[in-house]
């Protein structure tokens, strides 16, 4: 199945094969959402079948949106698909670029529309298995800190939020502590 996603060719926003978009290193819209419970973030590894940085741990889930799709739709939509999670509606946190070698030749471009959701205790997630091989709640200050010390465990984009964006994305949690 084509994937078609939003990215950037010559300045024009248009409809892009997903993998073209990544070998090309294209600037493309993304959507990415960490999922909270108490201090706590649900992180989510990748499944082996990935065709970039598969059995890496990333935040809860991350994606593309379909064309002319609201990204706050979107962030719930891939909650339910990836995680099996309904009933939560994540709030926009900010909008970060980056651009990150993802290996085999690919290159994550993203403008990425970040969100943060608060999870209740007992959430019920049951991973679909094409998406994610793991999940697991980890505590914020746990998770930076593994993430400084084993970065080759961890996506590209999950660094660099935890690295230069952690204040926009963390921000109440880092002043309730």
């Amino acid at each position: 199945m084509t994937i078609m996603i939003p990215a950037w060719e010559n300045g024009v926003l248009k409809p892009v094969e997903k993998l073209e978009a990544h070998q090309r290193g294209l600037k493309h819209k993304a959507v990415s959402v960490f999922v909270m419970n108490r201090g706590r973030v649900l992180i989510q590894q990748r499944a082996m079948g990935k065709y970039h940085t598969p059995g890496l741990w990333a935040n809860t889930c991350c994606t593309h949106p379909e064309w002319d799709e609201d990204p706050a739709d979107c962030a719930v939509r891939r909650l339910n698909e990836e995680l099996g999670i309904s009933g939560l509606y994540p709030s926009h946190r900010d909008q970060i670029e980056y651009r990150a070698d993802v290996g085999g030749g690919l290159i994550e471009h993203e403008v990425v529309q970040v969100y943060v959701a608060d999870a209740p205790s007992g959430l019920k997630i049951t991973p679909n298995p094409d998406e994610v091989m793991a999940t697991r709640w980890v505590d914020f200050y746990d998770l930076s800190a593994d993430v400084a010390r084993h970065p080759d465990h961890y996506t590209p984009w999950l660094r660099i939020y935890l690295q230069d964006h952690k204040a926009a994305i963390f921000g109440d949690l880092m002043r309730a502590v």
